[in-house]
Formats: structure tokens, C-alpha cells, sequence
């Protein structure tokens, strides 16, 4: 046997066929520059704000309703980002305007059939979905919804418009230092309107970047996400995402070995993306609904709902369900969701699995979830679907906008914590 084929051999003994194949995969795409297609631009799309002359645009009589583009890139079901997004489309709608979704899609995949699932997954949206190779004829403004999408706005919509740009993550974070680090932070100097999901995007843009921008606060589904499960409760839920770095997909991996040593009587849920190599026994639900995932979240005492950027809309949703979310604790995470209720942990595989532990192991979880239901905010998306409507409109119509979170918690609607 030749020298090659024993060392063959010897790699299926000790990673498996597994393991080789993966080699293999890897070698490939390195040799290939495969990574080049994650990558979310096409080159002659990438704006640069130092040489960015964008025409301003006419403020829009009062009297008519308003026709906004809404620059995304195609969406898949289940997709909180989108689902925020799409959110904000429909306060629009209610208020009598007309929207148009502009698909981004750098790999010119089927427009009719990202359509088909924008029309599946978000049954309530009524907006127009076309192709942004179709242009910006006919639209009052344009709300650029990703870095990504803001390139494209700064870069092909030449013609006088009111350009927004809803930020619901300071999205440098998304990317080591590097190219795409700086094309993403570049994007908040393009000087459209931008719009602050939440006091940590806000914070960042004025710090990192020194652009300021309008706030809207976070809020929490509680139509879908509540509370029912009053009894009983067993075991931990995980949110399995390992292509996106923020999630700390290896961290929850090695939390999740060790709170299994610990405390191997409890099971362990899994939904998401399949993820055969956890190394430790799971219930693996696959793909959810929303109410599929609130009835999981009602049978079980905790949750991994990691982020190292923005908080997780997932961290809220399993409060709403009494299910208690263990977050890695940071300025960051806490900027929007400082709740006691919470899990914070600190982000160690030790720390991640005592945060796991304390939850499980606590006297009276059914009390424990109860409250945690209560600590919820109770405006379920009322006030930055508001937030965003009025924004968008006085900025078009040409009056000032308006500190709605200020507003809120002058009105009492903002958050109820405990």
C-alpha cells in the first residue's frame, strides 16, 4: 500500500469518513475562493462616502399618501430581521401608504420565487415585491434595511429621493476587522436618515462612527410569544445557528457538553439548523413555526439566547414564554434588554453552563417563570411601528421628527420590567 493511501487510512481511523470529507470540502474551497460568494455585493455596487453626491430630494406635499421602497436582500421564512422589517411595512400600510419591497440579489436568483415566500411567510403584507433591477421610478423614498442594501441605495438610485436606513444591528460587528468591517460602518457617513432600532445601534453610530441617527425602541412579539404553562417545567432550548459567528455557536456547543455533566437528567432541545455534532444527546425539532417554538418554550425551565452584537429578539420571546433566557452579559446586550429575569452570563463555556444550572436548579421554577412572563414590554411592536411611521413621514413631508422614546415613556407604553 503506498504512502498515500496509508495515510488515508490513518485519517479514517481517527476522524472518520466524516472527518475526510470535510478535509476535502475544505481544500476545495479554499482552491476555489468559494468564500467569495458569501460575500454580499457585486463590485460595481459598493458605495464610497467620500465620493458619494447624492441629490436631495423635494419635501412631498402633505395630502397624498407616500410611496416608500423598502431595499432588502431576499428573505427566508422564519427570519426575525425580515420579520421586524416586514413589521414596519405594515404600519406603513395601516397608515395608507403604498409600499414596494425591492429584492437585492447579487446571484440573480427567481424573483417570483422570493416573492412566493415573502407572500407565504408574511401573509399580511400587501406591498408590491419586485426586482431593484426594476429601479426607483415611482417611489417618494427608499429605506435601505442592511449594509448591504445601503451600498446599493447610495449606489443606484441617482435621482432625487428621500433615502432611510432602519439599522437593527451595528453590523461592522458582523465581520472581523477588514474589508467588510469597513464597507459596513461606511455606510452610516452615506447621510440618509437613519433610524436606531434599539439605545445599543444608537450608541454605536454616535461612538463608533459619530453620525447620528433616530431611535426606535426594541419591543417583543407577545401576540405569539405568552405565557400558559403554569405548571411544570424540564430542560434547556437552543436556537442552533453555527453559520453566524454573533450567535457563539462553539460557546453554546462547549456550555452545552458541560451543563450535560452536570446535569444529565435534563434534556435538551434543539431547532434551527441540523447540527449532528453536538456532542451530547438532544430532542432536535428541526425547523419551527413561531407557535410551535412558543409551545417549546413553555415546557422548558431555559434557553441559550446568546448575541454579541444586538440582543436576540429570541431573548424576550422565551421571557414572554417563561422560559428563562441565559444571554452573555456586555454593555451591548444589556443596552436594550437590562432585565433581572434574564440569565447573564458571563460568556465562557463555565460561565455560560452555571447561568444553565442556577435556572434549572432554582426553588419554585413555576413562580420563576411567572414572573419572567410579567417582565415583558407590553406595546408588542406598537411603538417603533409608530416610531418608524411618523419618522419616515415628517422627514418626507419635511417637518422635524420627533423623540418617540421620550414619547413612550411619557405615555407609559414603554417597557415593563421586574
Amino acid at each position: 500500500m503506498s504512502g498515500s493511501a496509508l495515510g488515508i487510512v490513518g485519517k479514517l481511523r481517527r476522524e472518520g469518513a466524516r472527518g475526510v470529507v470535510r478535509r476535502a470540502v475544505r481544500r476545495a474551497y479554499q482552491h476555489l475562493d468559494a468564500g467569495a460568494l458569501d460575500f454580499g455585493l457585486l463590485p460595481e455596487d459598493i458605495a464610497d462616502s467620500t465620493r458619494l453626491v447624492l441629490p436631495p430630494a423635494p419635501p412631498v406635499p402633505d395630502g397624498r399618501p407616500l410611496v416608500i421602497g423598502w431595499l432588502t436582500t431576499p428573505p427566508a421564512a422564519g427570519s426575525g430581521g425580515h420579520t421586524t422589517m416586514f413589521r414596519m411595512v405594515e404600519a406603513l400600510e395601516e397608515a395608507g401608504h403604498r409600499c414596494v419591497v425591492l429584492l437585492y440579489d447579487r446571484h440573480h436568483g427567481s424573483t417570483a420565487a422570493q416573492a412566493a415566500v415573502v407572500r407565504s411567510a408574511w401573509p399580511q403584507v400587501r406591498a408590491e415585491v419586485r426586482s431593484v433591477d426594476d429601479g426607483f421610478d415611482g417611489l417618494d423614498a427608499c429605506v435601505a434595511t442592511s449594509w448591504e442594501s445601503a451600498h446599493v441605495l447610495a449606489s443606484r438610485a441617482t435621482r432625487p429621493l428621500h433615502r432611510f436606513y432602519f439599522i437593527q444591528d451595528y453590523e461592522p460587528l458582523f465581520s472581523p476587522h477588514g474589508s467588510e468591517h469597513q464597507l459596513a460602518a461606511d455606510t452610516y457617513r452615506f447621510g440618509f436618515t437613519n433610524i436606531a432600532l434599539g439605545e445599543m445601534v444608537h450608541r454605536r453610530l454616535r461612538t463608533d462612527c459619530g453620525v447620528d441617527s433616530e431611535m426606535v425602541p426594541f419591543s417583543c412579539d407577545t401576540t405569539v410569544y405568552s405565557f400558559s404553562n403554569r405548571g411544570e417545567r424540564s430542560g434547556i432550548v437552543f436556537y442552533a445557528k453555527p453559520g453566524q459567528a454573533r450567535r457563539g455557536h462553539l460557546l453554546n456547543c462547549l456550555a452545552l457538553a458541560e451543563f450535560h455533566r452536570r446535569h444529565p437528567e435534563q434534556p435538551i432541545h434543539v431547532y434551527g439548523w441540523s447540527t449532528p455534532d453536538l456532542g451530547v444527546p438532544v430532542v432536535d425539532h428541526g425547523r419551527l413555526t413561531a407557535e410551535e417554538l412558543n409551545a417549546l418554550y413553555n415546557r422548558c425551565i431555559a434557553g441559550l439566547a446568546m448575541s454579541f452584537t444586538n440582543i436576540s429578539l429570541v431573548a424576550e420571546e422565551m421571557l414572554a414564554a417563561g422560559c428563562v433566557p441565559v444571554v452573555n452579559s456586555s454593555r451591548d446586550s444589556r443596552a436594550d434588554l437590562d432585565n433581572p429575569r434574564v440569565g447573564w452570563a458571563l460568556p465562557t463555556p463555565g460561565g455560560i453552563a452555571d447561568a444553565l444550572s442556577a435556572a434549572v436548579e432554582a426553588a419554585d421554577v413555576p413562580a420563576r417563570a411567572a414572573a419572567a412572563a410579567a417582565s415583558v414590554r407590553s406595546d408588542d411592536w406598537a411603538i417603533p411601528r409608530e416610531g418608524v411611521r411618523r419618522i419616515i413621514e415628517r422627514t418626507v413631508r419635511g417637518e422635524a421628527p420627533v423623540d418617540w422614546v421620550a414619547t413612550a415613556d411619557a405615555a407609559g407604553t414603554g417597557s415593563n420590567r421586574s
